[in-house]
């Protein structure tokens, strides 16, 4: 038996017919870019989330970078974060001229781990942007309480939690601004790169709006208004059309950040079914917990009050090498995330970094493998993964 880590073939087949007559729509509305299906994709994940704004853009990344430049942070600036992630969480950072700084993580949770974060602070530090790893929520209290007492910025990279809770709130609903993917792996994912900025602040959100088009237009003025502290709100909006007079009139340096309306019509068919989805890997997870609970592996660790959206379900075994070849060798595909902590990347030897600095990090890049969880895995591919599993230990 072959079974992937991932499958997307078999979602399309799933929602093939609600999905194409959107393409189609998008296609004869004339509307490429921006339009009534950004704008109607923004308001779903705004009502879904419970937040004031979201913000489309082009992808998670960019999302990361805006949602800094919003917050004013430049050169010289320094971010707290963790190396157990995806590179574009600190590449975004240093995108911006800071500085990321790395705090070690968790062993459970595989998040930041809060308790050690006060110690790299420094009057150089603007934000703390923890990371939702593999979609379960970071310790967002502890956090947020850090961020209150030095005046810091918290920035969600939710990039991997979309439907992910905390204390019944959602990820991206947690801190000043998030910043999600929609590439089309995630959990919510379109058919290409895209991605978003949610925010219950009304300044980082015309700051977004304004950074995502070359700063140009009404919103460009009202960011340059923000920064220069004389912003007065007005209720004229901004004009949504491709021949906008006020388009060329530019206020800031921005991005070309924009979300295609065909990437949103896509996204609009999936958040209708992103719960269930969510429930189904839920589901799986439940499944590998309980079968692998008597072998030498060990399974994710659930906090209480935290809900988990799986979108990775990372065991841990001192045998990660030999595990992941074996599976392979039977036909079973894995993920090695990650194996290179950021902070001993090379492209950040220049911060000094060296082995031993962050010891739970480094541990979980050797001993983390993740299994097979996508909402479309049968049961008998489930139970062929758990068998390969336990067979490899015998």
């Amino acid at each position: 038996m072959k079974v992937p880590i991932l499958d997307l073939k078999r979602q399309y087949d799933l929602i093939e017919d609600e999905v194409e007559a959107e393409l189609i729509e998008v296609a004869r509305s004339g509307y490429y870019i921006m339009g009534p299906k950004i704008a109607g994709f923004e308001q779903a994940i705004a009502d879904y989330l419970n937040v004031k704004h979201a913000i489309t853009v082009s992808n998670g990344t960019d999302a990361l970078v805006l949602a800094l430049k919003a917050c004013g942070i430049k050169a010289g600036d320094e971010i707290i974060t963790t190396p157990f992630t995806f590179f574009a969480t600190a590449e975004s950072i240093s995108q911006t001229g800071a500085t990321p700084v790395f705090v070690d993580v968790e062993d459970k949770s595989f998040n930041i781990d809060p308790s050690k974060i006060e110690a790299k602070i420094t009057n150089k530090t603007k934000a703390i942007m923890p990371v939702h790893i593999f979609g379960q929520a970071a310790d967002m209290d502890a956090i947020k309480e850090i961020a209150k007492k030095h005046s810091l910025y918290v920035i969600e990279d939710a990039c991997q939690a979309i439907g992910s809770k905390y204390k019944n709130k959602y990820a991206g609903a947690l801190g000043d601004l998030a910043c999600f993917s929609f590439f089309p792996t995630k959990n919510l994912g379109a058919f290409g790169d895209a991605g978003m900025i949610t925010t219950n602040d009304d300044n980082l959100a015309i700051m977004c709006k304004a950074l995502r088009e070359h700063g140009g237009g009404k919103t460009g003025a009202d960011a340059k208004a923000i920064m220069e502290g004389n912003y007065q709100k007005s209720e004229t909006k901004e004009e949504n059309s491709l021949y906008n007079p006020h388009k060329y009139y530019n206020y800031l340096i921005g991005h070309n950040a924009r979300m295609d309306a065909m990437q949103a019509a896509v996204l609009s068919i999936k958040l209708k079914h992103l719960d269930s989805f969510n429930s189904k890997r839920a589901a799986t997870a439940e499944f590998y917990t309980e079968a692998l609970k008597d072998t030498e592996v060990i399974t994710p660790y659930i906090f209480e009050g935290r809900f988990h959206s799986w979108h990775q379900y990372a065991i841990r075994t001192k045998k990660k090498d030999e595990l992941g070849e074996f599976l392979s060798e039977n036909g079973i595909t894995t993920g090695a995330f990650y194996p290179v902590p950021l902070h001993l990347q090379k492209a950040y030897d220049c911060l000094g970094y060296k082995p031993g600095d962050l010891p739970v990090s480094e541990m979980l890049a050797g001993e983390t493998i993740c299994l097979p969880i996508f909402p479309e895995l049968t049961d008998d591919e489930k139970a062929y993964v758990v068998h390969k599993i336990k067979e490899f230990f015998q």
